[in-house]
């Protein structure tokens, strides 16, 4: 079906992440992504938007998260790098968000949006990019943490629902849902400038949904390289 050309972690949710040679995932998902996140006042976690469990806090996507060892390392839009476990992270991430907030990890509420594991395709990508010449589409926008060569100019992975992958040697993957899209996808991010088409377009064309959610069926490794096929 394609083979893993990509792989992503966020060490910290709605922060951006780390792009990796390999991911280790298990029954959670993939291990260490979005085990952080920035907690408002109200206990909620800091999002681009809100919900039950989510708070929308402007300007978290101007933050970059990587692991050093178990720890999250963040940079400030102002360049400083701190570790998460620095004594003043919280002081210093309120005052760069203008309001109080703390850096923890998850504990009985998942941080993770709705599935375990957000797998996206090439073919995808060239889709939405030729429906929006004028645009800069990038995969960064969508935050997998797989994604997936596969040739062509489609949603490919939408007819991949129910179905079981195996990606490499160990880990095989249910197919469960499709993602829905936020105002994420249109928000400036590293060199990518806010672009409001981008979900209009998939509102109008594509149900407000791109990419698929999988469940984790056997953990493991999954590699750069490593090809992916269809169990049934």
């Amino acid at each position: 079906m394609g083979t893993v050309v990509r792989l992503w972690r966020y060490p910290v949710k709605s922060m951006l992440g780390e792009q990796c040679a390999h991911l280790d995932v298990n029954a959670r998902g993939v291990e260490g992504d979005r085990l952080y996140a920035v907690h408002d006042a109200n206990g909620k976690f800091g999002s681009g938007k809100s919900s039950r469990r989510f708070c929308k806090i402007d300007g978290l996507f101007r933050f970059h998260a990587t692991y050093e060892g178990q720890t999250p390392t963040i940079r400030f839009p102002d360049g400083r790098v701190m570790p998460g476990n620095a004594p003043g992270i919280d002081a210093a991430l309120a005052a760069a968000l203008g309001q109080p907030v703390t850096l923890a990890r998850e504990a009985a509420v998942s941080h993770l949006d709705a599935g375990p594991i957000h797998l996206l395709t090439t073919a995808a990508v060239a889709w939405l990019r030729g429906a929006l010449p004028d645009a800069l589409v990038d995969e960064r926008r969508f935050r997998p943490n797989v994604v997936i060569d596969v040739p062509g100019e489609t949603q490919v992975e939408r007819g991949w629902l129910g179905k079981t992958l195996a990606v490499g040697d160990e880990v095989r993957l249910r197919v469960m849902d499709l993602t829905k899209r936020c105002v994420m996808v249109g928000l400036a991010q590293a060199d990518l400038p806010e672009d409001g088409r981008v979900l209009q377009h998939l509102a109008s064309d594509a149900d407000v949904c791109f990419g698929v959610y999988a469940d984790i069926l056997a953990p493991g490794r999954i590699r750069r390289g490593d090809r992916v096929s269809a169990l049934d």
